[in-house]
Formats: structure tokens, sequence, C-alpha cells
């Protein structure tokens, strides 16, 4: 499963690219506006920082302002991947897209039909948001698990990315699940690694090799 970082702070996905296992970025208005600078320029640093997919989200809700803020997205860098909302101007807008060969992530996804959907509209990926369906009292990994049953029924080639992921346990049942990416804020990224096992076991190791050194 790919691992990708939902945020648009440069300093922090400088930090998960050091570690070699960061395979993409997500990003949207809301986490380019609490960043410093120009999105535009932030989002072609990001681009550079990144080898893998950078989702950019349109702001416009028509199809046709979708489309010209969606070409000029595109042009930012070879890497950055259109982010459309799934709704009916969406789903317009991402076939067009997809027949010029531009990719598109399908985003505010929360039930099975949305995701067949936009998979029919060639979508690159889709994005359910599963803590928002659990906050609303809605399984969401349920969700998931029905879109990757639906997308393996007809073999459709988007790729399933959970998105609105709030913990660990998100990660683990996406990757049982046999989801294609998972995208987390850094605070989640770095909890993946973590284990208070791991830290007193090394402890442990480092004090009874000083002790054999005296």
């Amino acid at each position: 499963m790919k691992l990708f970082l939902d945020t648009a702070n440069l300093a922090e996905i400088q930090e998960g690219a050091k570690m070699g296992i960061l395979d993409g970025v997500t990003t949207n208005p809301t986490l380019l506006s609490r960043e410093p600078g120009d999105p535009m320029e932030n989002l072609k640093a990001i681009c550079r920082t990144v080898e893998g997919p950078v989702s950019a989200e349109v702001i416009a809700t028509d199809v046709e302002g979708m489309l010209k803020e969606a070409h000029q997205l595109s042009k930012l860098a070879e890497n950055i991947v259109v982010k459309l909302p799934t709704t009916t101007e969406g789903l317009k807008a991402c076939k067009q897209l997809t027949s010029e060969g531009i990719k598109v992530n399908m985003t505010l996804v929360f039930s099975p039909t949305q995701a067949l959907l936009v998979a029919k509209a060639g979508a690159t990926f889709v994005s359910p948001f599963v803590g928002r369906l659990d906050d609303v009292s809605s399984d969401g990994m349920n969700v998931v698990a029905q879109i990757i049953d639906i997308y393996n029924n007809y073999g459709f080639e988007t790729e399933v990315l959970v998105a609105s992921v709030r913990h660990p346990m998100h990660v683990v049942d996406a990757a049982l699940m046999g989801a294609d990416i998972c995208t987390m804020p850094f605070k989640v990224f770095k909890q993946l690694i973590k284990h208070p096992l791991t830290d007193v076991g090394l402890e442990k190791f480092i004090s009874d090799w000083k002790a054999a050194q005296q």
C-alpha cells in the first residue's frame, strides 16, 4: 500500500521524504490556506520534493470553471493530479480531463455509488473520507471495503485512496482490505513507527551494552 501525506506543509513533506517511504501528497484549499506564501508556488515546491503524485484541488463548482483551473494546475508540474469534487459537474470535468490524459483524484466520496460513478468516469484515484463518515456514526472503513469489492468485481483501474484518516488503525484496516493508498496527516504518519516496546527494548540494549563495557 502506498503512503501519502495529507498536508501542504513543506517541512513536514521534506521530513517524510527523508524517511524514504513517502509515495505522494494530497492537498486541498484548506491545507494550502494555512501555509504562508503563494499557494501555487507552494505546490511547485511540494512537487519538487516528492517524486509521486501531488493532488491539487479546484475551487470552481461548474464544469467550465473546473476545467479552466484544472488546466492551470496541471501545468505546474508533471506530477500534479487534479482534485475534483464528486458532484455532477465534477463527473463531467473528470471525463473530459481523463480523455486529455490529465490524472484526476475525485474527492469528497462518501458512498459506494459515488465511487462506482467516478470509476466509470475514468478517475485515476477515488478518495473516500473515512474519518468524516465515522464522525456521523457511519462506518467509514466498511464503505472502503465495499468500494474495493465493486472495483475488483469489474476490474476498474481507479485506485482507492483512503482519506480523512484519523489514527493508525485506519491505516491498518485499509492495508488489510487491500486499499491502494492511504493519505494521512503528518502526526498519524509518525505514529505508524512508534511503539513503546520498541523504545523500552532499545533503551535496555543500550544500557546493557554500556554495562558490559565498564
